[in-house]
């Protein structure tokens, strides 16, 4: 007579879980609710008698105003250039560190250091050692070349933001395509080099599509803090000349702690939002189609 299996009892998790749900429900949705509920409310903190329900007032404050869609292509474009520099450059430097040298480990070492600096503190570096057009490194190392010294965040305040961020975000993407090209066959390397590939022809048929999944990756993990670059701007060029620096982190900081408009600062918010969303559901997709190949 075959015995019944015995029951398994099964355990309410519930109560064990909804503490953590709630906390984070609470965590994501609370401060997007207030900032939704602001951008219609007319709130400035200089003019605290005026207040109200403002409708669409300061969605269409922020459109009409020229400087908007400048700002908006600031916001990529410095994404889309940080990001380009980033990963092709440590494609790279990840493939130049898989070859065995003397010295590598402590090159790899400084090569991941700057990841470690923060953010205000690169930033300070860059401005008053490096790029300072008349106490820097590279206005003397012109000097001496015989060529005038370059003023970075007057004449090219873009660019120079650019570099300091690049120069703070290239670690981590060489980190992740050094792990990476790790995994990559040796057999499969010594079989192009007998097959007479050299260095360049390695490096674009099997090292690049071997670190395609990485470079997604990398690309969507950058692209998320890169949206929120703030602290390189506050303390360089403070989001000028005029706007030339401004992106919508920045934006926002404007409009909340320099005009106190906090409806404006919502509805700048707001917009933010739907563009990092935007982006990330275009990420996303992208790479789970190449997760599934």
């Amino acid at each position: 007579m075959r015995r019944k299996p015995a029951k398994t009892a099964r355990v309410n998790t519930f109560p064990l879980l909804a503490p953590s749900v709630a906390a984070l429900l609470l965590w994501m949705t609370v401060p997007l609710a207030m900032t939704l509920w602001f951008s219609f409310r007319r709130y400035n903190l200089l003019n605290p008698m005026l207040h109200g329900f403002a409708g669409l007032s300061n969605y269409r404050f922020l459109v009409a105003d020229p400087a908007l869609s400048h700002i908006l292509l600031t916001t990529v474009f410095l994404v889309a250039a940080v990001l380009t520099i980033t990963v092709s450059l440590g494609a790279v430097m990840a493939a130049l560190f898989a070859i065995s040298f003397p010295g590598r480990g402590i090159a790899r070492v400084l090569m991941i250091s700057p990841f470690f600096v923060m953010p205000t503190v690169s930033a300070l570096i860059w401005k008053n050692l490096l790029m300072h057009p008349v106490n820097g490194l590279f206005a003397a190392i012109a000097r001496g070349l015989g060529f005038p010294a370059i003023d970075w965040f007057g004449s090219l305040p873009l660019t120079s933001i650019i570099i300091i961020v690049s120069w703070e975000w290239l670690p981590f993407a060489f980190l992740i395509l050094l792990t990476a090209l790790q995994s990559l066959d040796q057999e499969q390397l010594e079989a192009a080099r007998l097959d007479g590939a050299g260095p360049i022809a390695i490096f674009f048929h099997i090292q690049i599509p071997h670190m395609g999944r990485a470079i997604s990756v990398v690309v969507m993990m950058e692209t998320i803090f890169l949206l929120g670059i703030f602290a390189e701007i506050y303390v360089t060029t403070a989001g000028g000349p005029g706007i030339a620096t401004t992106n919508l982190p920045f934006l926002i900081y404007q409009r909340a702690l320099l005009a106190f408009n906090v409806g404006s600062a919502s509805a700048a918010g707001v917009i933010a939002i739907v563009l990092a969303n935007i982006i990330a559901a275009f990420l996303i997709r992208t790479i789970a189609k190449r997760l599934d190949v």
